[in-house]
């Protein structure tokens, strides 16, 4: 097994960190304390190619892969954990989804615009009463004529208020449940579309989250991505492609946790030391290390599968929950390490306490990539089928 990097991967590693630290770092805390979503770096990113890594030229992608993209995705979530979001927004969400499943004029329309930033994207999947169980969703697209008529409500949707275009799953036969689901691209300008701004969140204060409201919504027939009913299906290999940003994510939290308590236990002195001379201190920081890399390690090797085209729900499960338990406690690490002014808003550690929690909640919470795990060891569900 190689574990190293090659050459070419190094180097965008270290483009995303430049640009992090160049464009993103410097206003970093007056964006987030102001919950100000940065379009414009956004788009930097697109100029950049860091959202046509798993899209072919002919879209406008580069295809450097899903390793390259975490790579990316993981450097950014280092400097700020909100302006990852856009990596499942654009890339690994809408763009894949429509290079997988959509027909070629759908390809055509949109796939460019959201790998060069032009267009902002989303998917809505979670409803006010169905999260974890995505099968009770609730929002139907009854097909009437030459369109589908789109009626429902989706919540905690990143991006919904700023989205151009939504990948939007809906009953069109809710008598066959999970078989009765579809799959819709839709123009977030359409008539009969309502979004809600959700402010009041714990965290990720720089990435736009609201509620969307579909009243007799035209959808036409065209948009429809593969067939009635596949809609459970699409869905399924989404999250397998949107985890692992957020596993990316969760592991460049991780690694801020790390890189702030390195230099904070060297400089910060106690007892006539620093405090890094202390085993206590030293315990914390040889967990947050060993986890990090842990979970780096299963993240990695989801991310090389995915590129060898290999079925990978199972690894991409394992890397998401480890990155985001690993972000976790390495939040909570710092802040006993940072105590009172990891309390405060002087230092970044208070900012990566917060964002760390999404984590176990967003594309499928902790629990549900356990329960996925758990199901495939004790072989009552395989996940790689």
């Amino acid at each position: 097994m190689d574990f190293a990097l090659t050459e070419e991967l190094q180097d965008i590693k270290k483009v995303a960190r430049d640009f992090a630290v160049k464009e993103i770092q410097p206003t970093v805390d007056a964006d987030d304390k102001a919950h100000r979503f940065r379009r414009d770096l956004v788009k930097k990113m697109g100029e950049l190619g860091f959202f046509g890594c798993v899209i072919p030229e002919e879209y406008g992608g580069n295809e450097m892969g899903f390793l390259a993209i975490t790579l990316i995705a993981e450097e950014i979530a280092r400097v700020h954990s909100s302006m990852r979001l856009p990596f499942n927004m654009q890339a690994l969400g809408p763009a894949l989804t429509i290079l997988k499943h959509g027909s070629e004029e759908l390809k055509q329309k949109y796939i460019p615009g959201l790998v060069e930033a032009d267009l902002m994207g989303c998917f809505a999947i979670t409803e006010p009463d169905a999260g974890s169980d995505v099968a009770a969703m609730k929002t139907r697209a009854l097909p009437d004529g030459d369109h589908y008529v789109l009626n429902g409500s989706k919540m905690w949707i990143s991006n919904a208020p700023v989205a151009d275009v939504a990948l939007v799953y809906a009953y069109t036969d809710p008598s066959r449940r999970v078989k009765g689901m579809s799959a819709f691209i839709v123009d977030m300008r359409s008539p009969g579309i309502t979004v809600e701004a959700i402010t009041d969140k714990l965290g990720t204060w720089g990435a736009p989250v609201g509620s969307i409201t579909f009243e007799n919504c035209l959808v036409p027939k065209g948009n429809l991505l593969g067939r009635e009913g596949d809609g459970f299906k699409i869905c399924m290999q989404q999250l397998d492609s949107t985890r692992l940003g957020c596993a990316a994510g969760a592991l460049g939290v991780a690694q801020a946790c790390i890189d702030a308590v390195i230099q904070y236990a060297n400089e910060r002195e106690q007892f006539g030391q620093p405090i890094g001379k202390f085993q206590m201190i030293q315990d914390m920081v040889a967990q947050m290390v060993v986890e990090t890399e842990a979970a780096r390690l299963l993240v990695y090797r989801a991310a090389y599968l995915k590129d060898k085209g290999v079925s990978n729900t199972l690894e991409t499960s394992m890397g998401k929950y480890a990155a985001a338990e690993a972000a976790n406690k390495c939040a909570d690490y710092a802040m006993k390490i940072y105590g009172s002014y990891g309390y405060s808003e002087e230092y970044p550690v208070a900012r990566y306490y917060r964002d760390a929690k999404s984590y176990q909640i967003v594309e499928g919470t902790s629990n549900i990539q356990k329960t996925i795990i758990a199901a495939d060891a004790l072989g009552y569900r395989k996940a790689n089928r």
